[in-house]
């Protein structure tokens, strides 16, 4: 089985260059939804990032989160991939079914990233970020809180830290009074929003340890989603454990822009450009 494994994980990678990838495909996990779409650039990538959409734990936003971020980072030179993780589904959202049947929920999500990050290292050698945007920023810096712990199963050793975390309008407390309930449901699944330990377990703002990957991280006062306190508490935690990061906190934007210019105001266009200045300052960038 570990031969058949080693075989399936270099043919994907191999693939990764040039189409979409189910990244699960030849490894006991049932999980043929999730896939890993690489996004380019000419020659050599100063760095590579894999892209995570938000939209609630429950479904995700493909393009303004997904594809046009992949597009805009590789033109800048940088590798993208665009990861799509398993969510609940509009189904659930609608019925409820996890009531009685699993379905996806924690810790799926993260255990596809960490095998995305597996995978992306094993083709690229250079330094691997995550980037993620509302519930997409909850899961990307819980990559970068709980690397300690392999959900895959598969990682055999291999570093789950990543370089550099990017949350955009992020998801982060699972317990404070700012929470995204959406976000909490998709993420802990119906009958498990009321356990105090699983929600403390995954609220960001208590796990960040000293060497907590450097962090970017964007909101918006006007939100309307996700209250930026969630940032607030997320940037505050930072700084007390002494965490490099970048905090911007635009006053007009509200949520959901992405990488999508038609719904950017003039402020929130401004972040693009702020992250690759911030990538160059932490010598990631392309000089």
């Amino acid at each position: 089985m570990r031969k058949y494994l080693v075989i399936a994980l270099l043919l994907l990678c191999t693939a990764l260059r040039a189409q979409t990838v189910k990244i699960w495909d030849g490894t006991p996990v049932h999980a043929a939804s999730v896939t890993l779409t690489a996004y380019l650039p000419e020659g050599e990538p100063s760095a590579a990032v894999i892209v995570c959409p938000g939209g609630s734990y429950f479904w995700l936003d493909k393009v303004g989160e997904g594809q046009l971020v992949g597009q805009w980072l590789a033109s800048k030179g940088i590798a993208a991939y665009v990861l799509l993780y398993r969510t609940a589904g509009v189904f659930d959202f609608i019925t409820s079914y996890r009531l009685l049947f699993r379905g996806h929920r924690h810790p799926d999500m993260i255990a596809d990233l960490q095998r995305a990050l597996c995978l992306v290292r094993e083709q690229y050698d250079g330094p691997v970020g995550v980037m993620g945007f509302s519930a997409g920023g909850h899961l990307v810096m819980s990559a970068g809180e709980f690397f300690g712990t392999d959900f895959t199963g598969l990682a055999d050793g291999a570093s789950l830290r990543p370089d550099f975390v990017v949350p955009v309008y992020p998801v982060v407390s699972m317990r404070a009074d700012c929470t995204h309930k959406r976000s909490r449901i998709g993420l802990l699944g119906e009958g498990r929003t009321g356990n105090q330990a699983l929600r403390d377990s995954l609220s960001l703002e208590c796990h960040v340890r000293p060497d907590t990957p450097p962090v970017f991280l964007v909101c918006c006062d006007d939100d309307p989603v996700v209250d930026p306190e969630n940032s607030d508490l997320l940037a505050s935690a930072l700084a007390e454990k002494g965490v490099p990061h970048r905090y911007t906190r635009y006053h007009a934007g509200g949520h959901g822009f992405g990488a999508n210019p038609e719904k950017m105001t003039e402020e929130t266009a401004q972040w693009q450009g702020a992250f690759l200045d911030w990538m160059e300052e932490i010598d990631y960038g392309r000089h």
